[in-house]
């Protein structure tokens, strides 16, 4: 029984376990040492395995795991290269939305951080006395965050162009999405909807009351049906050219609220889970078998990743951030800058960047904290079973007890504070991201 367990009793028993209480030198032998900037050596400071042992003390005294559980629990510390710390850290774990570390990484690889997804609206007929005559046509390119209050900006910009009236369809090509809905005929029954205000619903409404006062409501009644195209419809005029967030902005609202669809989106963009799980390892230099997914987002216990494999992604972004300016601070949740989504309620140290994951029976975190002694320390820890509030409290407490011993630095690092100094909320719906093309 654990509380039979005294401390010299349960050091022994997470020693008979694998938890490595004294960090240990066991990367000669991986196939990515020839990566100088990821070739790990033990730390000769004891405080990241000491600060381990007492948190699973901590699990184990709280009834949180057993000796039995143990083993599904998965840690990973290092800063810079050296091995802090170390439990289970190379096997796959369920690692729930830390999947969408992948995603990110990925995304921002293969189309870059000021990427924009276009969107546009165009026409089979012609406009005649404020009527389309004809059908009008959304050609989408995967806008992730393509949400009502920019339904009704466009919707706005048609009327200023005196279309008042579609005589035709509303035709959908792409992969066209609106407020997180992805099924693209009811996404278009949706924009259909939104183009009128005498047929918003209540939600609508909402979404409207944030915009910026004064905003017109927009009178755009189409006459026909909502249909898919199966390719893009031909002899088309060009009306609007609607453009998306930056991707940079699209990745950290993902994050901040560990969106799923947003996820899934954007791993199709870059070819799937597929492609995002070939592409995370080769980026990040851990071997292929440490991140197995079935999608972009993490639902489900299938999508597996070791704790050593989202610190190296989290590494890899860093270093794919950098060249445009930024840090992963402005992709991801980071305490004392957020207070939306997931880093609501986390009592987190200053300035620490992370991403969580959640499943009924997953609690996961991984990022950077800021330390005064070891400077960067990067982490992953991975809990297994049905304690997520209590696991997310004694993460949280984990993390607060290294940084006690490591002490906090006196300034955010630059390395990773966000490019700006602060994380400003994105203007939904914002006329900028929208061109009016049409000449007649």
């Amino acid at each position: 029984m654990l509380e039979l367990f005294g401390s010299g009793l349960l050091t022994i028993w997470l020693e008979m376990a694998g938890v490595q209480v004294k960090p240990l030198n066991l990367w000669e032998t991986l196939a990515w040492q020839n990566n100088p900037g990821l070739v790990l050596a033990p730390d000769p400071n004891p405080t990241g395995a000491s600060t381990v042992q007492k948190y699973f003390q901590e699990l184990a005294t709280s009834k949180l795991i057993t000796p039995e559980t143990l083993q599904s629990q998965g840690i990973w510390m290092q800063s810079g290269p050296m091995l802090m710390a170390n439990h289970q850290g190379t096997t796959p774990l369920p690692a729930a939305s830390l999947t969408k570390i992948a995603t990110s990484l990925v995304t921002l690889h293969k189309l870059g951080a000021n990427y924009e997804f276009p969107t546009t609206f165009s026409t089979t007929g012609t406009i005649e006395n404020g009527i389309l005559k004809g059908d009008l046509v959304v050609n989408a390119g995967g806008d992730p965050l393509f949400v009502w209050q920019d339904a009704i900006t466009i919707a706005n910009k048609l009327n200023r162009m005196g279309i008042r009236q579609v005589q035709g369809n509303l035709v959908i090509a792409g992969n066209f999405a609106i407020n997180f809905q992805t099924n693209p005929l009811i996404a278009g029954e949706a924009l259909k909807q939104v183009f009128h205000s005498s047929k918003w619903t209540r939600v609508m409404q909402i979404h409207y009351s944030t915009m910026p006062k004064g905003t017109p409501k927009p009178q755009v009644a189409i006459a026909g049906k909502v249909e898919l195209a199966t390719q893009e419809p031909a002899n088309q005029k060009l009306l609007i050219r609607h453009r998306s967030l930056p991707l940079k902005q699209l990745i950290n609202e993902m994050n901040v609220f560990s969106n799923n669809e947003m996820a899934e989106m954007l791993a199709q963009a870059v070819g799937g889970a597929t492609a995002v799980q070939a592409e995370a390892a080769k980026l990040a230099h851990v071997p292929p078998g440490e991140i197995l997914l079935i999608n972009g987002s993490g639902l489900g216990v299938e999508n597996r990743i070791s704790p050593r494999a989202a610190c190296a992604m989290l590494m890899a972004l860093q270093r794919e951030a950098t060249p445009y300016g930024i840090t992963v601070a402005d992709l991801f949740p980071t305490a004392g800058f957020d207070h939306r989504g997931t880093m609501h309620a986390r009592k987190l140290p200053n300035a620490t960047v992370m991403k969580t994951g959640t499943l009924r029976e997953v609690s996961a975190l991984a990022g950077v904290v800021p330390t005064r002694d070891r400077g960067l320390v990067w982490f992953a820890i991975i809990n297994r079973g049905p304690f997520i509030p209590a696991f997310r409290q004694e993460q949280d407490k984990f993390l607060q007890a290294l940084v006690k011993q490591l002490q906090e630095p006196t300034q955010t690092p630059h390395a990773i504070a966000p490019h700006s100094g602060k994380k400003p909320v994105p203007i939904l719906g914002s006329d900028e991201r929208n061109e009016i093309v049409y000449g007649g």
